[in-house]
């Protein structure tokens, strides 16, 4: 019997490797070690100590399990976008595609917020390339002068996105986080 757990044939053929295949060395056979291919710890366990109490605590394992996950969920999404962008023979994954892919793998709900944030994002680069293509026909109007343009503060940065976690059962309940 041949054992096909976290093994992912694409439509070519090729192989996914997932985490959970990786030998005992952190090596998974490509050169690359755990550490290199899994998202940091401390961005892990920042990400998880904004949603908890101040005063809660977050082991070691926790946090190990968590990035795990994480790591797992975006290789896994980022391979169905992939996918896409391969049979349409393109070669840059961009954010449409990230939310198609988890559209693609059943998280509709979170792939709609996803769109939205990404066309807020959109819309504010759109604003600050605008403001930058103002202060660079300001400067060429003015005369040099060696002194250093102050940031503008009127920049909007993107505001996180709220996940509400939907649990199906009789009546739909939702708790945000």
């Amino acid at each position: 019997m041949v054992d096909n757990i976290g093994i992912r044939p694409d439509s070519d053929g090729q192989k996914y490797k997932f985490s959970g295949t990786s030998s005992a060395s952190g090596d998974d056979g490509s050169g690359i070690k755990e550490q290199d291919r899994l998202l940091p710890i401390a961005n892990v366990g920042r990400i998880m100590k904004q949603i908890l109490p101040p005063s809660a605590k977050i082991s070691k394992e926790a946090k190990e399990t968590m990035q795990e996950c994480v790591t797992e969920f975006i290789s896994f999404v980022t391979a169905e976008a992939s996918s896409k962008c391969h049979n349409e023979r393109r070669k840059t994954v961009n954010g449409d595609d990230i939310c198609w892919g988890m559209g693609s793998l059943g998280f509709d709900d979170y792939a709609e917020s996803l769109k939205r944030y990404l066309h807020k994002y959109r819309e504010s680069e759109g604003e600050r390339d605008n403001q930058n293509k103002a202060s660079n026909t300001e400067d060429k109007d003015e005369p040099s002068t060696n002194r250093s343009k102050q940031p503008s503060s009127q920049l909007v940065a993107p505001t996180p996105l709220k996940f509400s976690v939907i649990e199906k059962s009789n009546g739909s309940i939702s708790r945000p986080f």
